[in-house]
Order: structure tokens, then sequence, then C-alpha cells
């Protein structure tokens, strides 16, 4: 498939297969100097299909991540790497990207509505299965058949919305392969509405619980304050309270407020750069 970028090149793994979720496509981008004498850092991103060439989009917004890390290496600014885009499986996407030992910390009651009454689940709950995927398959893939510095220290992930949950939770889940997660417009309230601060408050026991050693990891928190980004602020701020409690300082954590900003690919490429700088860079 041919791709309108701004730099590098993307290459297409068509239906990935895997014994843990759905086939779906994979997006690597390589960028403009790739040399298979060199090694680079890996990151990996969820949406996919969302990353790289509005024409090819649903909404006709793109994360430009390719326009983002051809103008962070041509200033130096981080280290040479491969980003992976990982593509959603469409109405499986909450399914495989809500939290699940989050999820199966709520009330017997409440999940089974989430499941059979929300509209949100096509099955249960699959995040555990769709890391598994990542970490048992598609990065095994990855360092086998491309340049890459396969270590933990050079393996990243991210995502916004449900995809900044998912990272979050990959980070804490596998803190062994990923030092870095770098999680926009984090969806705390994990439906679409703010009735229920049981799902919140899940995230957060979780988090007390599951945190890896700030010492070697990096958390990339932020939100907007339109659209559903408005409902995330209140429980971001307590989400920060865990992260100091936890040991967290500025070297090893960032959240950022970015007024105006709403729930969307525009606004996320806008800021792309913040968080790939800080979460790539040594």
């Amino acid at each position: 498939m041919d791709f309108k970028l701004a730099g590098g090149q993307v290459l297409r793994l068509a239906d990935f297969p895997s014994e843990h979720v759905t086939p779906r496509h994979i997006d690597i981008w390589l960028p403009a100097d790739y040399d298979e004498q060199r090694a680079y850092q890996v990151l990996y991103m969820h949406d996919g299909q969302m990353l790289y060439d509005s024409t090819t989009t649903w909404n006709r917004q793109e994360w430009g991540v390719d326009e983002v890390m051809t103008s962070l290496r041509s200033e130096e600014k981080v280290p040479p790497t491969i980003v992976v885009g990982i593509w959603n499986a469409n109405k499986e996407r909450h399914a495989d990207y809500f939290p699940q030992k989050p999820f199966e910390s709520l009330s017997s009651d409440y999940q089974k509505w989430l499941l059979e009454e929300s509209t949100l689940f096509v099955h249960d709950v699959s995040s555990d299965a769709y890391l598994r995927f990542i970490v048992e398959e598609l990065k095994p893939y990855i360092d086998t058949h491309y340049a890459t510095l396969p270590d933990q220290a050079h393996t990243f992930i991210a995502g916004s919305s449900m995809g900044g949950l998912i990272s979050m939770y990959a980070l804490c889940e596998y803190p062994e392969v990923f030092s870095a997660a770098a999680c926009l417009s984090t969806h705390w309230i994990g439906v679409f509405d703010d009735s229920r601060a049981d799902i919140p408050q899940s995230f957060l026991a979780y988090l007390k619980d599951h945190l890896p050693d700030p010492a070697s990891h990096k958390l990339y928190f932020d939100f907007g304050t339109e659209a559903l980004d408005a409902y995330y602020e209140k429980y971001q701020l307590q989400v920060d309270q865990v992260m100091r409690d936890k040991g967290y300082t500025s070297d090893s954590w960032q959240t950022m407020k970015i007024e105006g900003a709403a729930h969307a690919e525009a606004d996320w490429k806008q800021r792309l750069h913040i968080p790939l700088q800080f979460i790539l860079s040594d």
C-alpha cells in the first residue's frame, strides 16, 4: 500500500496472525535513514490505522507520526526509532484495550451489565490476551526481522484514550519488556459518561499496587479540556498523587493539561512531539 508520508517508509504486515487475538494489520514505520547495520529503538503504538496518512483514515485525521518523528530526528531530539503501528480490531477495540485486572475488580453485576448491556464490548475483556499478542508474538517477530534494540530500555508503548489505558496497563503488566509509556487523553472513565466513579477508582487501585520502579521506567499522561477530555482532569489529579506517592518525579513522569484540546487525532498530532521526546530520549 502506498502511504503519503513526510519521511521514511511504512511497511505493512497484513492480517498478522495470532493465537491470542483476532489477526490485524501491522504498519511499521522505518526512518528514511534506516540501515540494517544499525540498531533502533522500537515504539509500539495502538490504533495503527490512524497514525500515518489521513487520506486512508475514516475521519480524514491522523497522528502525523511520520512528520513528528522525522522532525524530531532531524533536530536530534530522539534517538533512531522504529514505530510499530498495531491496528485495532474495530468493534473489538474496547475489549482489547480495557485493562483486564481493573475490570475484574468491579462488581460482578456491573461487569455483567458492561458486557451484556452497554454495547461497548462484543466479547469478554481480552486485554491480557492482547498484551500477550504484543509481547509473545509481535515483538519477537519485529526483533527478528528488523534491526532493533530489543532490550527493555529501548522498548516503548503509546496510545490515546482507550489506547492510553492499555499503554499504562502494558507498562505495569510487563515492566521487564517496556521502559516507558505515553498515555494521551487517558480514558479514565472507561465508558462514555462520568456516571460511575468505580471504573476510575479501579484504575487508581490497580496503579497503587502495580506501578513499576520509577528508577527504570517513565510515564507520560495528558488531557485536554474539551469533548471527552473534559471528564479526565479530576481523575488525572488523583493519578498524579499516586505517582508522587510511588516516588515518581519529573525525571520519570510528566502530566500535561492542554487547554482547548479535544479528543481527536488532530489534537494528539499537535502535541505528539512532547510525549515522544520525553519517553524516547535517554
